[in-house]
């Protein structure tokens, strides 16, 4: 199933797309695709059997925006999980090098203010950085809540899938002492969506194409066949101690071609169109716009 949020005449409401991504239905009193996450079984079930009498509107005719939207915390991220994407980069962190590869998933976290839809401008400024880079990502979207969970029951606790794009600001992310939370969380720059697929529509999920265009230029291009740390270790290891919550939300690494690693660097810049794809999954597409400031 493929939960979406969409607003019509301003009010957000539930939609569910159709089998060929046509049509939506608007089912009434099921509340958010947040509270269907929380609900976990139940809650998709009794969606289900209001869909019959659903109303429907035309795909096209409606506005989508993150599918969710209630946040625990800052989005959870992972850090070179693709091994191609961390020698892309050797040499070229300014002195930030690790001495050799992680032994074990890096993790970091983005503010939830970073959040925007699948179509909404990315909100530029050359005054906060002048290093805006790309990265598209697959997102895994926590159903079940769990503390300590063992690799072989890690996906069993996964709801559903989403592209995202941590759009990254590399100068920030140097600056302050080799974290990257000031560089990986300014406000209105993380394209979320277009909706949830729940796990039950993809066979493998390590069978998908991840793919970023930057003005019609193909610059990554991928499969999550390739990642270091399966989605199950960045569960578990995530988990270790720690407890996941239901609606949290987990970025599972981007491939190689970033701009930063490119010869010569590939950066953002006001009027660029971002498209980040991953099959099965669906299509972001957003312009970067200048905000105030800059």
């Amino acid at each position: 199933m493929k939960l979406a949020t969409v607003l019509i005449e301003g009010t957000a409401r539930l939609a569910v797309l159709d089998d060929v991504g046509e049509t939506v239905a608007l089912p009434e009193g099921c509340g958010s695709v947040d509270d269907i996450v929380r609900g976990g079984p139940q809650a998709l079930d009794t969606l289900r059997g209001t869909l019959p009498k659903a109303s429907r509107r035309p795909l096209a005719e409606v506005t989508l925006t993150s599918p969710v939207n209630r946040f625990n915390r800052d989005v959870l991220c992972t850090g070179w999980n693709y091994w191609d994407h961390f020698e892309e980069s050797k040499g070229k962190r300014e002195g930030q090098d690790p001495k050799t590869r992680p032994q074990h998933p890096t993790f970091f976290t983005k503010g939830p203010d970073t959040v925007i839809g699948p179509s909404d401008d990315i909100a530029y400024d050359s005054g906060i950085s002048q290093k805006w880079d790309y990265e598209a990502e697959v997102a895994l979207i926590i159903g079940k809540d769990g503390r300590n969970i063992a690799e072989q029951d890690a996906l069993s606790h996964v709801f559903g899938y989403c592209v995202a794009n941590d759009i990254s600001h590399r100068d920030l992310q140097r600056r302050h002492g080799g974290q990257w939370l000031k560089g990986k969380s300014i406000d209105r720059t993380m394209p979320f969506g277009p909706w949830l697929t729940t796990t039950d529509e993809i066979s493998d999920p390590y069978a998908l194409r991840i793919q970023c265009e930057v003005n019609g230029r193909l610059l990554q291009d991928a499969s999550t066949k390739q990642v270091a740390f399966t989605f199950e270790q960045i569960i578990a290891e995530l988990s270790f101690g720690m407890t996941l919550r239901a609606g949290d939300v987990i970025l599972t690494g981007t491939p190689s071609g970033i701009g930063n690693a490119r010869e010569p660097q590939i950066f953002l810049k006001a009027g660029d169109v971002v498209v980040t794809r991953v099959s099965g999954l669906g299509e972001l597409r957003n312009r970067l716009l200048a905000a105030s400031g800059d």
